[in-house]
């Protein structure tokens, strides 16, 4: 029972974590989204708490983000979005964890999960901004989502920026948090 509670507290923690790192520091970009650090906590709850877990925490955190940021037509994608990113991320790096890991091939597998995390981020941004330009240009006719394609691909190089922030972020503070004897036990269980 107390394992459980310690889980749910640190869930809700890193909720409100990452919808705090989404919105504190906010650089603005030429296509009206912003660079935040909160992805760098989309991938820590995915990796600390699991994949399903850690998606719950990382979506909803998210989301509360964009709607206290005044992006609420966004909320919804960007809580699926970022759940998909923390799912994939932590379900990679706990796939591949090894419990006599070096801190060099810990940093490797969390390389690799998180960047394929990432990149359904960056893809599901896309694929919703081109959904969106399609919808206001007169619906989803084969002109219509070219057309959103190709205003919305501008977007995919601070994606990636925001997705590298993300990783750096992370590489770190894993290291920080694994010196928490409740947190290393939920990474390595």
């Amino acid at each position: 029972m107390e394992k459980n509670t310690k889980k749910m507290v640190i869930a809700a923690l890193m909720t409100a974590f990452t919808c705090i790192a989404t919105m504190i520091i906010k650089i603005p970009t030429p296509t009206f989204g912003y660079i935040h650090l909160g992805d760098g906590l989309v991938l820590l709850c995915g990796i600390i708490l699991g994949p399903l877990s850690g998606a719950l925490a990382a979506g909803i955190g998210s989301a509360f983000a964009d709607i206290f940021s005044g992006y609420l037509s966004w909320a919804p994608a960007t809580c699926i979005i970022k759940a998909l990113t923390a799912g994939i991320a932590g379900l990679l790096f706990k796939k591949t964890t090894h419990p006599m890991d070096s801190a060099k091939t810990r940093n490797i597998r969390l390389i690799f999960g998180s960047s394929i995390g990432e990149l359904i981020m960056v893809t599901g941004y896309f694929l919703y901004e081109t959904g969106l330009a399609a919808f206001a240009s007169g619906g989803f006719t084969t002109a219509a989502l070219a057309a959103g394609a190709a205003s919305c691909a501008s977007g995919i190089p601070f994606n990636i920026a925001q997705g590298v922030v993300g990783i750096i972020i992370c590489l770190v503070l894993l290291p920080v948090l694994l010196k928490i004897e409740d947190i290393r036990n939920m990474i390595t269980n």
